[in-house]
């Protein structure tokens, strides 16, 4: 998964995101179902062809420009490694497309994002090694602050490096506008998440955790972490062109890649993350090649070594499962097992770049793809390309599996509306995660859609059931399942086995809050916009509103509560959303301002009583008729209903830590 989900759909994202690794899920290793069989696509024969430097590079010659191309997307950076060497590198397009400068494999450097993570396990192990740090003690232990046990567990380092930590996610502060701005210590003390998960029990991907474990390997080792990397894992491995240092360092600056939205629009600013060892590398395609190599090689190349053979292989092959049908995760690195083999790996994204690497363990290959631009297709790029070199050198025919008999009462039981266990639960973010939940729907003959797992094409995949709840896409290898957790809640586990999604209650699906939303504020705008135009039409007419002193007095304070829910929820739209496509915009800068629109929202939420009381007297009044009766009674309930909306999605919580 990614360092950032953040900028453009920020939540909306992480569910779609939430099945990008299902696109690599293992294939089971059960006998089919005996259930008799419905009808399927039969899967594409596909000879296999050799992988050599020469074919490579006529298959990402053919495939690569075109990408770039369809998808406005101004360059990309591959490496390959096979057998213990490099086998092949190549730039495409443009690092700069102002002055046309192209991209070089061995000297561009790209933001690598999230798989800088994998530097900061590789970090930690070899702490581990050394007998500094202990995977399954308190993190209190290194620690010169504490991290809350709401659950009366300890949170372990062995539970950040497998996105266990049952942490909420947090935005704020996650990056900045400055390099001078960046300081992990103030920030891992600041901005403690809440824990919504006993420690260990349920997958939800945590930033925060990989930024607290490069401060721990800091503490533990006596340096700073960028410079522990630099002296224990990049200058062994001679990735001389490598850095996690924000700015770079001079001798590498000329090097950057530019970032882009779209080719055709304008280079980003270089994007400064302040919970740095969560996702600051900055990285040559050939350098990541060598750090492929260390751990292809179970942790050495050549002469030097960064982790003891033993201690790779724990790196590499520990699992920790979700289901047995699915892709599990290990010490850092996640499987997205996919053609027959086990193979592991790690996503990252910055707004500007998407990567990928994988390690195919059983052929020793290796694979790392970085593109320097969002594009039109939604980061997707690197998926496609991943599952065509796949398929052209290990092509791999799926086993037939029946589609059960019971398919279409099974659809019945988990059809419903899902969100994500990487979400904010505590504050305003937990909007973003509703608005973003999945919706899983049926036929009516139980083959299920997915609204968040959309294919290439864009479309929504379609899956059938092959195992009680185990369900495989209709033209691929990819599975989802459904199963109950301990409290007897539904869950949709993919192939991504760094969260899961839980099916939410009435009051927690998107289209009840949205519902309730926009009706409540369509209702107060209303009311406020035809305010005037009812005094001009009096005026016009020459009638006179009949009201006692204390109706006037009440007409008044409703006008000024449904004024205040509009300027509530238009001032925390227009201070946050423009935030979101540049997320170093959220910090505590903007604090004081959203504590003046919430002070506004309070006033509105508490209003609502005037509202209900306005209300009462209009049904007592016998100067009233029906039609305005229940036009008072209308705008009580929307001045409640957006009180809720207000107070369950946590816009009103002034501690503002999101």
């Amino acid at each position: 998964m990614t360092f950032v989900t953040f900028g453009r759909g920020l939540m909306a994202g992480v569910s779609s995101m939430f099945f990008a690794f299902a696109a690599s899920a293992a294939e089971s290793t059960a006998p089919p179902p005996t259930q008799a069989a419905a009808p399927s696509l039969a899967p594409l024969q596909v000879a296999a062809h050799e992988l050599t430097a020469a074919d490579a590079e006529a298959f990402l010659d053919g495939l690569v420009p075109l990408q770039l191309g369809m998808d406005d997307i101004a360059g990309a950076t591959i490496a390959i490694v096979k057998d213990g060497k490099l086998l092949f590198a190549k730039g495409y397009g443009y690092a700069d497309i102002k002055s046309r400068k192209p991209v070089a494999a061995d000297a561009t450097l790209f933001r690598i994002g999230s798989i800088t993570k994998l530097f900061t396990w590789t970090a930690v192990m070899q702490l581990v090694e050394a007998g500094k740090i202990d995977l399954d003690a308190d993190v209190n232990n290194y620690l010169d602050f504490t991290i809350p046990q709401p659950f009366g567990k300890p949170l372990t380092m062995r539970n950040l490096m497998t996105h266990r930590p049952g942490l909420e996610d947090v935005i704020k502060d996650l990056a900045v506008k400055d390099a001078s701005e960046v300081n992990l210590a103030a920030y891992v003390k600041e901005h403690i998440p809440a824990q919504i998960f006993e420690p260990g029990t349920v997958p939800a991907y945590s930033n925060y955790g990989a930024a607290l474990a490069g401060y721990i390997v800091g503490r533990v080792s006596g340096a700073p972490f960028d410079q522990y990397v630099e002296a224990h894992i990049l200058t062994p491995l001679g990735m001389t062109h490598s850095t996690l240092r924000q700015p770079l360092p001079d001798a590498l600056k000329a090097q950057m890649s530019s970032g882009y939205n779209l080719a055709s629009g304008t280079a980003s600013d270089f994007e400064v993350v302040n919970a740095y060892p969560a996702g600051s590398m900055s990285a040559p395609a050939t350098d990541m090649a060598r750090f492929m190599l260390a751990h292809l090689n179970n942790g050495a190349l050549g002469d030097a070594r960064i982790l003891k053979a033993e201690t790779a292989q724990a790196m590499h092959n520990t699992r920790l499962e979700t289901d047995p049908q699915l892709n599990a995760i290990a010490l850092g690195f996640y499987e997205e097992t996919r053609n027959g083999h086990r193979i592991i790996g790690h996503g990252g994204d910055t707004l500007a770049f998407h990567s990928d690497l994988h390690l195919i363990l059983d052929q020793g290959v290796g694979f790392f793809v970085s593109y320097n631009s969002q594009g039109r297709g939604d980061s997707s790029a690197r998926g496609p390309l991943w599952r065509a070199f796949l398929d052209r050198y290990f092509p791999y025919t799926p086993p037939e599996q029946p589609t059960l008999a019971s398919a279409k009462d099974d659809a019945q039981k988990v059809v419903g509306v899902y969100r994500t266990s990487r979400r904010g639960d505590t504050s305003w973010t937990k909007l973003l995660g509703v608005l973003g939940e999945t919706t899983v729907s049926t036929d009516g003959d139980g083959v299920l859609a997915i609204d968040s797992s959309t294919d290439i094409n864009g479309q929504p995949r379609h899956w059938r059931e092959v195992g009680p709840l185990v369900y495989r896409n209709v033209v691929g290898q990819e599975k989802v399942v459904f199963k109950p957790n301990a409290a007897g809640t539904m869950t949709l586990l993919a192939g991504a086995p760094i969260q899961i999604q839980h099916k939410v209650g009435l009051m927690d699906n998107q289209v009840v809050v949205a519902s309730v939303a926009g009706a409540s504020l369509l209702i107060m705008a209303l009311t406020v916009l035809l305010w005037p135009v009812a005094a001009i039409a009096r005026r016009h007419y020459g009638a006179r509103l009949e009201r006692s002193g204390v109706e006037r007095l009440l007409r008044l304070a409703v006008f000024a509560v449904c004024a205040a829910d509009l300027a509530f929820i238009i001032g925390f739209g227009v201070v946050l959303v423009p935030q979101l496509e540049s997320i170093s915009g959220l910090n505590s800068a903007l604090d004081p301002t959203l504590h003046i629109v919430q002070a506004i929202g309070v006033a509105g939420a508490l209003g609502a009583l005037v509202a209900l009381a306005n209300a009462g007297v209009a049904w007592r009044s016998e100067n009233r008729h029906l039609l305005g009766r229940v036009k008072e009674t209308l705008i009580a309930l929307a001045c409640v209903g957006f009180a809720w909306f207000a107070w369950s999605m946590h816009l009103l919580d002034m501690s503002l830590r999101y």
